[in-house]
C-alpha cells in the first residue's frame, strides 16, 4: 500500500515537471516570435528585383508602418543622389566639410546620372580641393547652398595657390543649382596681404588661386551658379574643350584685382551664353559686374609657352563696371594661335575698355621686347553697344605677327556720364583698315561717341 502511494506521487511529479517544461519552451518560442517581428530586416542578395528574399506567405503579417527616413539621412543602395550632409558635412559655415565633399564626390562617381547634392540652407567651408574624374558619365554637382574658400590666407597650403576647387580630368560633367560659390578673397586683395602672402609662402604674390578650374576636362557645362569675390579668376578652364557656360552670375568688388570673369587656356570649342534682356539690363539677374577682365581669353604664351585656342564663342552677355569686356591678351614671345573667336551681341555699361586685344601683354610694370607672339586671327566682335569710360576699343597688334581677320561689326559705343572719354574715331578706323581682312571695301558700322579728355 504503502509502495502504491509513493509510485503515484512520483507518477505526478513526472507530469508537473513534463507540463512545466513545455510552458517554458511555449513562452521562450513566443518572445523569440515578438523580438522577430519588431527587428529591421538586413539586406540580402538573393537574386530578385529589389535583392530582398520572397515574404513567406504564411508569416507575412502586416506589421506597424515603417518610419519615415531622415532628410539627411542615408540613401538606399540604388540613389543616384549624394547629399554632402549625409556623409558627414555640417553645414555651418564654420567646420571643415572638404571630406564630406570629397567622399559625396568619389561616391557619385562610381554612379552613371550621379548628382553630388549641395543643399539650399547651408553655408559649407570647403579648404582647397580636387575632385578628380574620370567618373561614370552625366555626373552633377547641384550647388543650391553656399560653398566658401577658407577667408584666412595662411589657411591655404602653398600647393593649392592655382585654385581652390580644382576640376580634374572630368567628362560629360555639368554644375547648376541656385547656389552661389564664395571665394572670400578680401584678403588676398590687400596690399599688406599679398606682402604676408610672398613672405610666408615665398612665392609671386600675382599667384592667386582660382574659384573654379577645369583642367584636361571635355563637355562641360556650368550654368545658373553664382560665383563671387574669387581671389582671382572666378571661372577658368585649362587644356579643355566642349565648354558651355550658361546663365551665369560673375560678381566681385572694383576694389578686386585680376579677378577676371572667365578665363580660357589652350581651351577649344567653347560657348559662353547669357540671356540676354537690354531693356531690363540693369535689374537683371545675370550680369558680370565690377571685376577685372569679364571674359578674357588669355593670357596666352607665357615664358615662351605653346598656348592654342580656337573655336570659342561668346554671346548674349552684359558687363557692368568692369576694367575689360571681351578681351584676348598674348604674352610677346608664346607661341601657337588663338583663331575662330566670336563675340557678339554684348551690352557694356560703364567698363573702362570694352574691345580689347593686346599682344603685348605684361603683367609688371616693364617687360621684355620680343617678336614672336601667338598668332591672332579670325575674331569677330558683332554688336558691341552701351557706354564705356576710358576708351572704347584698344587693339594692340604684333608687327613681326599681325593680327589678322578681325571684323567689327555694328559697334556702338558711347561715353558714360561718370568716364573719361578721350579716344579719337579716325586712329580707330584707320588701324582697322590696316588690319581687317575682307577684301571689299570697309563696309563695317563704326558708331563711336566722343568728347574731350577731362583733365
Amino acid at each position: 500500500m504503502k509502495s502504491t502511494r509513493h509510485s503515484s506521487v512520483r507518477f505526478f511529479l513526472f507530469v508537473g515537471v513534463v507540463i512545466f517544461i513545455t510552458f517554458a519552451i511555449i513562452s521562450v518560442e513566443a518572445r523569440k516570435h515578438h523580438n522577430n517581428r519588431h527587428k529591421p530586416h538586413k539586406h540580402l542578395k538573393d537574386k530578385g528585383s529589389n535583392g530582398h528574399k520572397a515574404p513567406d506567405p504564411a508569416t507575412n503579417i502586416p506589421g506597424p508602418a515603417p518610419a519615415p527616413l531622415p532628410r539627411y539621412g542615408s540613401y538606399p543602395a540604388n540613389s543616384t543622389i549624394f547629399d554632402v550632409l549625409s556623409f558627414g558635412a555640417k553645414g555651418d559655415g564654420v567646420s571643415d566639410d572638404s571630406k564630406a565633399l570629397l567622399a559625396a564626390w568619389k561616391a557619385a562617381c562610381q554612379v552613371s546620372g550621379a548628382t553630388v547634392e549641395i543643399p539650399a540652407e547651408f553655408k559649407f567651408l570647403i579648404k582647397p580641393i580636387i575632385l578628380q574624374g574620370p567618373c561614370m558619365p552625366h555626373l552633377v554637382l547641384e550647388i543650391d547652398g553656399i560653398l566658401l574658400s577658407p577667408p584666412r590666407v595662411g589657411a591655404w597650403p602653398k600647393s593649392s595657390l592655382f585654385q581652390w576647387i580644382n576640376f580634374k580630368w572630368v567628362h560629360d560633367f555639368t554644375i547648376q543649382g541656385t547656389g552661389k560659390v564664395d571665394g572670400q578673397g578680401s584678403e588676398w586683395w590687400s596690399p599688406s596681404e599679398v606682402y604676408y602672402i610672398q613672405k610666408k609662402f615665398k612665392h609671386n604674390p600675382d599667384m592667386k588661386p582660382a574659384a573654379l578650374r577645369f583642367y584636361d576636362s571635355h563637355n562641360i557645362t556650368v550654368r545658373d551658379i553664382e560665383i563671387v569675390n574669387s581671389p582671382q579668376c572666378h571661372l577658368k578652364f585649362d587644356s579643355s574643350s566642349g565648354i558651355k557656360v550658361d546663365n551665369i552670375t560673375i560678381n566681385s568688388p572694383e576694389i578686386s584685382p585680376n579677378t577676371d570673369g572667365i578665363h580660357l587656356q589652350n581651351t577649344k570649342d567653347g560657348m559662353i551664353v547669357y540671356p540676354y534682356k537690354p531693356a531690363a539690363l540693369i535689374f537683371m539677374s545675370i550680369t558680370l559686374t565690377a571685376a577685372l577682365d569679364m571674359i578674357s581669353v588669355g593670357g596666352l604664351g607665357k615664358d615662351k609657352s605653346v598656348a592654342c585656342v580656337s573655336d570659342i564663342v561668346v554671346e548674349k552677355i552684359s558687363l557692368q563696371n568692369t576694367l575689360s569686356g571681351v578681351r584676348i591678351k598674348t604674352w610677346q614671345g608664346g607661341i601657337g594661335s588663338v583663331k575662330n573667336v566670336t563675340f557678339s551681341n554684348i551690352e557694356v555699361s560703364d567698363v573702362k575698355y570694352p574691345v580689347i586685344i593686346d599682344q603685348f601683354y605684361c603683367d609688371k610694370k616693364t617687360c621684355k621686347n620680343q617678336t614672336e607672339a601667338v598668332a591672332i586671327s579670325g575674331v569677330k566682335y558683332d554688336s558691341i553697344k552701351g557706354s564705356y569710360s576710358v576708351q572704347p576699343i584698344h587693339l594692340a597688334c604684333s608687327n613681326d605677327a599681325p593680327c589678322t581677320g578681325v571684323d567689327l561689326i555694328d559697334i556702338q559705343l558711347k561715353p558714360s556720364s561718370n568716364g573719361y572719354g578721350g579716344f579719337r574715331q579716325g586712329f580707330v578706323l584707320e588701324l582697322l583698315w590696316e588690319i581687317t581682312s575682307t577684301p571689299s571695301p570697309f563696309k563695317h558700322r563704326l558708331l563711336l561717341e566722343n568728347r574731350k579728355r577731362v583733365s
